[in-house]
């Protein structure tokens, strides 16, 4: 099967190539925008839940549940940008299994970094100085750092998962097989990579 960005060699250049327009763009772009952030929340709300029933809170923390769904927005584009500028493709070529594996590794090390960086610059724009900006990621010890960067790790596997699969077999594909009714039968067809 075909993904819709790649064509295959046979097609590259035909007539019959469809060469999304600007709008066709921006709608793909803002799915894709909207997809991340849904799944995002979602794991950001759960880990607030989580935090609120280990540290026995009886009451929700609304204002935690503001800051899921901000950092969700934030982050889904900071994946789309990481995306954009084509960070963690090096294993693409190879079985999906490394190539979700290090996309995941790539992209932790991207959020985590896009976290200490915007930390820093809203402490210096409010007149803080570096070393007091600098974020406590995971509580700031050693073993807080590594507990979050596998927490996020292991988010991403799913997420890049999906992502992967229908790179390699088609977003239409994979929508049709995780939600058709019925038994289909794919085909994956062997076809050079781009």
């Amino acid at each position: 099967m075909k993904t819709e960005e790649d064509p295959g060699p046979a097609e590259k250049g035909s007539p019959s190539e469809h060469k999304p327009g600007l709008k066709e763009k921006a709608a793909h772009q803002l799915r894709e925008f909207l997809v991340i952030t849904i799944y995002l929340w979602a794991l950001f709300a759960l880990l607030v839940i989580n935090q609120s029933v280990v540290l026995a809170r009886g009451e929700p923390d609304y204002q935690a549940h503001g800051f899921a769904i901000f950092n969700a927005l934030m982050l889904a584009k900071v994946l789309l940008t990481g995306e954009d500028l084509k960070f963690g493709t090096r294993f693409k070529d190879k079985p999906l299994f490394y190539s979700i594996l290090y996309k995941c590794f790539i992209f932790t090390l991207f959020l985590i970094g896009f976290h200490v960086v915007e930390r820093v610059i809203g402490g210096v724009l409010h007149r803080k100085s570096i070393a007091q900006s600098f974020p406590d990621v995971g509580g700031g010890s050693v073993q807080g750092i590594l507990s979050l960067g596998v927490t996020v790790f292991v988010a991403l596997i799913p997420f890049f998962a999906f992502r992967e699969i229908a790179r390699v077999i088609g977003h239409s594909e994979l929508w049709s097989l995780l939600l058709s009714r019925g038994t289909r039968v794919y085909t994956l067809q062997s076809r050079p990579q781009q």
